[in-house]
């Protein structure tokens, strides 16, 4: 979402004219199946929360007939990609299904997004960059109970239906980042060879790695809070998830601790001027 601010452009060739492209050779591909196999095929459209809008804290979830309320460029895009599937299912009778999904976290997510950054931040010891006041509130989904979810929609879900995917996990960021310093100075404190690994690491001294919170300006159209109703996938497919947020939290602090160089490799160059861009490390006033 953040890159969509700078540069909108990139977002609405890949969510809309990308997708309408895929329609295009799908349904050309679909209709010259054999009936037999155009019975059992499938178009899944992966979506998110943020074409729902943002929250107050007493709103009731997002359920799958939530009015569309997108306020970036990045979501606005998405939504159209979502009414662009629908479209081809009402006019063409595809298969399609589509899901939107809250925030994913776990292995190999790019550290761009807030866990990811804010963990190799806390390992180097450099800033924790919370936008705002660190209030706002995201539904946090476990990657592995991601993929669970759109394998049951894929192979069982009703054609032409959406299913939303949450987490139940509703945490504000401030805590988050907390939480991921708490398990970051608990790992060392259980490994002392972490220490010399990441010698700027905070905790090898005597501090947690709290102290390195930064609080910056918020950014524009940041949406308050996102939360998922996901009854209709529970009740419908019985698909529920199995990772709760601190024990997921955990696995995922312990995989960039074992993925250093993966983790380095992808943040060099390009990345850090992104970082600098989009937050720039300005001070909330």
């Amino acid at each position: 979402m953040d890159r969509s601010i700078h540069n909108a452009q990139d977002f609405i060739r890949t969510n809309i004219e990308g997708t309408f492209q895929l329609l295009q050779a799908v349904r050309q591909y679909w209709t010259g199946l054999a009936e037999h196999e155009r019975e059992i095929f499938r178009f899944l459209h992966v979506s998110t929360d943020e074409v729902y809008g943002s929250l107050d804290p007493t709103d009731p979830a997002f359920t799958e007939s939530s009015p569309y309320r997108p306020n970036s460029p990045y979501a606005a895009s998405k939504a159209s990609s979502d009414h662009l599937v629908r479209a081809f299912v009402a006019t063409y009778g595809m298969p399609a299904l589509i899901t939107n999904c809250s925030n994913n976290y776990g292995a190999y997510q790019h550290p761009e997004k807030l866990i990811p950054l804010m963990i190799i931040h806390a390992l180097e010891g450099k800033p924790l960059p919370v936008y705002g006041d660190g209030s706002n509130v995201r539904d946090w989904l476990h990657v592995s109970d991601h993929c669970d979810a759109l394998m049951n929609v894929i192979e069982r879900g009703r054609t032409g239906e959406t299913y939303n995917v949450g987490g139940g996990n509703e945490r504000n960021n401030r805590d988050v980042v907390g939480l991921i310093c708490d398990t970051i100075d608990a790992a060392f404190a259980a490994d002392a060879r972490l220490a010399s690994r990441f010698p700027s690491y905070p905790a090898a001294g005597a501090t947690s790695c709290r102290t390195l919170i930064t609080y910056v300006t918020d950014r524009p159209g940041h949406d308050h809070r996102y939360a998922i109703d996901a009854g209709k996938l529970a009740t419908e497919l019985g698909s529920r998830c199995s990772v709760g947020f601190e024990r997921g939290l955990q696995q995922t602090v312990q995989w960039y601790l074992d993925h250093e160089a993966w983790w380095r490799d992808v943040t060099s160059g390009a990345y850090q001027a992104w970082i600098d861009k989009n937050y720039g490390f300005r001070r909330a006033v």
